[in-house]
C-alpha cells in the first residue's frame, strides 16, 4: 500500500512507525512543511501516568520516553500570592523537541526519515495515493483540500508559550491582577534546566495593556514584571511566542475518501488538560490498528472512527468546559484562594468532590 503521512509531529512520526513496523512491504512516506528541529512552544504535558496507554502494546517506546520525563505528584494554584496545593495530581513532561527527537528515532528502526521543508501547495499532489494520513496540525492542508464537515471557533483569551530557567518542583497556576486586568501563568518543569509558562489573559486586559502595539521585547519585558514572582528573577525565553486565541477545530467526518485525519487537524483539545499529544499519540495507534485489522481502506478508517470517537468526544467536552472556565477567570478571582481552587480543579466536569476526596485526600480535608 502507498500511503502519504503529511505532517512530522507526534501524530505523523508515530503513526508511520506503528504502520511500518507492522506492515514492512507499504510505502511510507511523511513530508513536513518546517525544517527538521523547527518546533513552536517548549514544553508537552502528559496528565495522570504520562504514557501508560503505551506500556502493553509499544513497551519500546514508552521505555524511551518515561525516563526522559519529568514528573510530580501535586499541583499549586496560586491566588492572592498564597499558595493552594491539590495532591495526587500527577503529571509528566517533556520538551517537544525532544519528544519528537525521540519519536523520530523509533520511525528511522523500521526505515523512514521525513522529508522536510516539503510545503505542499496543490491538491493535486494528494493524488496517487491509497490512503493519505492528514497530521499536519489544527491549520491542515488536507483537511481544507476535502470535505470533512470542518467547523472552527476561539476561545476568547489571549495566550503567548514561552519558556523560562527557572524550576518549577510541581505544575503550577499562577493568576495575579494589576492596573491593566488579570493574567494568568501555567508553568511547568519539561527537562532539568528549563520549563515552560504559558501567559494568558483576557482580551480586555490584553487591550488595556497595549499589547497590540508592544513589540516582542516590549512584551516579554511586560510579563516579566507581571509574574515577577514565579520568575524569581529569571527571564522569559521566547520561541515565535505570539499572541492568540485558542482554535477548537472540529469535524463532522473523520475521514473522506482516501483522507483521514488524525491529531489537531482532526480536533483540538485546549492546553489546559494536558491531553492534546496523548491524543494523537492515541489516534495514531487506533488508525494503525484498525488498518492492520481490516481487509480494506474504507473499512479500515470507519472502524478506526468507531473505536476512537466515543473516547475524542468525552476528552474534548472536558477541555471545552476547561477552556471555558479559563476564558472566565477573572469572575473566578472573586472567590478566596481555597475556593478558587475548588473551582479551578472541578472545571473540567471529570473530579467532582467524591472523586477529589480519593485523589487528593489532604486537599479534601483542609
Amino acid at each position: 500500500m502507498n500511503v502519504l503521512v503529511v505532517g512530522a509531529g507526534p501524530a505523523g512520526v508515530y503513526f508511520a512507525y506503528l504502520a511500518k513496523r507492522e506492515a514492512p512491504d507499504w510505502r511510507i512516506r511523511v513530508v513536513e512543511q518546517n525544517p527538521a528541529d523547527a518546533t513552536f512552544g517548549f514544553g508537552v504535558v502528559f496528565s495522570d501516568r504520562a504514557l501508560e496507554f503505551l506500556r502493553a502494546d509499544d513497551p519500546s517506546t514508552y521505555e524511551l520516553i518515561t525516563p526522559q520525563m519529568e514528573s510530580w505528584s501535586d499541583l499549586t494554584v496560586v491566588h492572592r500570592g498564597t499558595p493552594v496545593v491539590i495532591d495526587g495530581i500527577g503529571f509528566a513532561a517533556i520538551g517537544r523537541l525532544r519528544l519528537l527527537r525521540l519519536l523520530r528515532q523509533q520511525l528511522a528502526t523500521v526505515g523512514i526519515t521525513p522529508e522536510y521543508e516539503r510545503l505542499l501547495g496543490s491538491p493535486a499532489e494528494l493524488e496517487g495515493c491509497d490512503l493519505i494520513v492528514a497530521a499536519d496540525g489544527a491549520n491542515s492542508f488536507v483537511r481544507r483540500s476535502g470535505d470533512f464537515g470542518t467547523r472552527i471557533t476561539h476561545c476568547t483569551n489571549k495566550f503567548a508559550w514561552y519558556g523560562t530557567r527557572r524550576r518549577y518542583e510541581t505544575l503550577t497556576q499562577t493568576f495575579v491582577r494589576n492596573e491593566h486586568g488579570t493574567f494568568n501563568a501555567h508553568h511547568y518543569r519539561h527537562a532539568p534546566d528549563m520549563s515552560t509558562f504559558v501567559a494568558e489573559c483576557d482580551a480586555a486586559t490584553w487591550a488595556r495593556a497595549g499589547f497590540g502595539s508592544r513589540d516582542e521585547r516590549a512584551t516579554i519585558a511586560y510579563l516579566e514584571r507581571v509574574f515577577a514572582e514565579p520568575l524569581n528573577g529569571e527571564r522569559l525565553v521566547s520561541n515565535k511566542s505570539i499572541w492568540r486565541n485558542f482554535p477548537n477545530v472540529r469535524n463532522e467526518r473523520w475521514s473522506a475518501g482516501d483522507r483521514v485525519l488524525i491529531g489537531d487537524a482532526l480536533r483540538t483539545a485546549h492546553f489546559s488538560i494536558g491531553s492534546g499529544t496523548r491524543l494523537a499519540m492515541e489516534d495514531a495507534i487506533a488508525l494503525a490498528k484498525a488498518l492492520r485489522e481490516e481487509a480494506s481502506v474504507p473499512a479500515a478508517l470507519a472502524a478506526y472512527e468507531a473505536a476512537r470517537r466515543p473516547i475524542v468526544e468525552k476528552l474534548v467536552a472536558a477541555a471545552d468546559a476547561s477552556g471555558a472556565w479559563y476564558d472566565h477567570f477573572p469572575e473566578h478571582m472573586n472567590l478566596s484562594p481555597r475556593d478558587f481552587a475548588w473551582s479551578y480543579i472541578q472545571r473540567s466536569g471529570r473530579v467532582d468532590p467524591q472523586r477529589l476526596a480519593r485523589t487528593s485526600p489532604r486537599f479534601a480535608r483542609t
